[in-house]
């Protein structure tokens, strides 16, 4: 077992490891939590960790209380949220009550989200099951829902008191599941990290055969690239920043998608878009940037995407969470390993580079 410190609020640990929900109850228990808890989560993920998860609550003399949601994106929502906030009211919630947020990113943004604004503010625990939400999205403490068809567009900075994340819950990813995962980490190498983009080149293949030594290092990796990052800058107003490393076009071509296209996806499309501006602007190399497209192709993520009108993916690029004085983000990159933020990239720029 790997164990990362985040320093934010209090400061919190970050568990990554195989086998880790049967502990549950003990760190818990641990960290002064009375006998009731809230566990958030979706039918198909409460099928495949909930005996474990219970089995260890119960065996801390913790009472469960499950509350189940629907799977998908579309759940990620201020009406989902209401219905949240009336059955924890029937449940008799109260301030010291923790919210076990157990499933994926759709369930830890969500489950955050209600955490962070019921009864303004009650623990929050993140329990990710997939590779993305314990690579990247459960650390940090960005929690957030979806409005109309703006991602993430109404949310908070809050952050959880405990993250478990263990990578045997790995072992039921799909394939799109995975490369939902991959494309957040290889993200990080790309970022901050040669090493971790040199051993995910180096180890694909026991990466997609969810090798579990091989996925406690990626992930723990990823986890201390995210802390140290978030520990300088929880309010995204610098240096977080380059973590939306192909964020601003890929949640653009999740929009325009109507969220159809995976996240992974997007945001793989978008580092590319990213790195041929870096390209063409002078900064990066031509050959790292045919470097990353053959990464994220062995990570089997698409590198362009056909059929895309780029005026209408710009205009939806405009209302970015991270526009500034109506000038638009992009994080690019010097070399695999190093990034840089700036707002001096046009629209026609990224028009050139999306047709060609």
């Amino acid at each position: 077992m790997k164990s990362i410190r985040v320093r934010l609020g209090g400061g919190y640990h970050v568990r990554v490891g195989p086998g880790l929900l049967m502990q549950t109850g003990t760190w818990l228990k641990e960290l002064g939590f009375g006998d009731k808890l809230v566990v958030i989560t979706d039918t198909t993920v409460w099928g495949f960790c909930g005996g474990v998860l219970r089995q260890s609550l119960a065996s801390s003399g913790f009472r469960v209380l499950m509350l189940e949601v629907p799977e998908g994106e579309e759940q990620k929502s201020l009406e989902t949220a209401g219905r949240l906030y009336h059955r924890l009211t029937e449940l008799y919630a109260e301030r010291d009550t923790p919210i076990l947020a157990l499933g994926g990113g759709v369930i830890g943004d969500l489950g955050g989200f209600v955490a962070a604004t019921y009864l303004r503010g009650v623990p929050l625990i993140q329990l990710p099951t997939t590779l993305l939400a314990q690579g990247d999205s459960s650390i940090g403490g960005k929690v957030a829902v979806n409005h109309g068809l703006l991602k993430n567009k109404i949310g908070a900075f809050y952050q959880p008191r405990l993250v478990i994340s263990d990578v045997t819950s790995l072992k039921t990813l799909d394939n799109g599941q995975l490369g939902d995962g991959l494309a957040e980490i290889i993200k990080h190498g790309a970022i901050r990290d040669a090493g971790l983009f040199d051993f995910i080149e180096d180890n694909i293949g026991r990466i997609k055969s969810l090798d579990d030594k091989v996925l406690e290092t990626i992930v723990s990796r990823s986890v201390r690239i995210k802390a140290e990052v978030v520990a300088q800058d929880e309010r995204d107003l610098g240096l977080r920043n380059i973590l939306n490393f192909g964020h601003t076009v890929g949640h653009a071509f999740e929009t325009i998608s109507d969220f159809r296209m995976r996240h992974g996806e997007a945001v793989a499309v978008g580092m590319m878009v990213a790195a041929k501006i870096s390209s063409r602007l002078g900064m990066l190399d031509k050959g790292e940037v045919d470097r990353l497209r053959r990464v994220l192709t062995m990570a089997g993520l698409p590198t362009e995407v056909s059929g895309i009108q780029p005026k209408e993916l710009i205009q939806v690029m405009k209302h970015d969470k991270k526009i500034a004085q109506g000038r638009m983000k992009f994080v690019l990159l010097k070399s695999i390993g190093e990034a840089f933020v700036t707002d001096k990239v046009s629209p026609s720029l990224v028009e050139e580079v999306l047709v060609k």
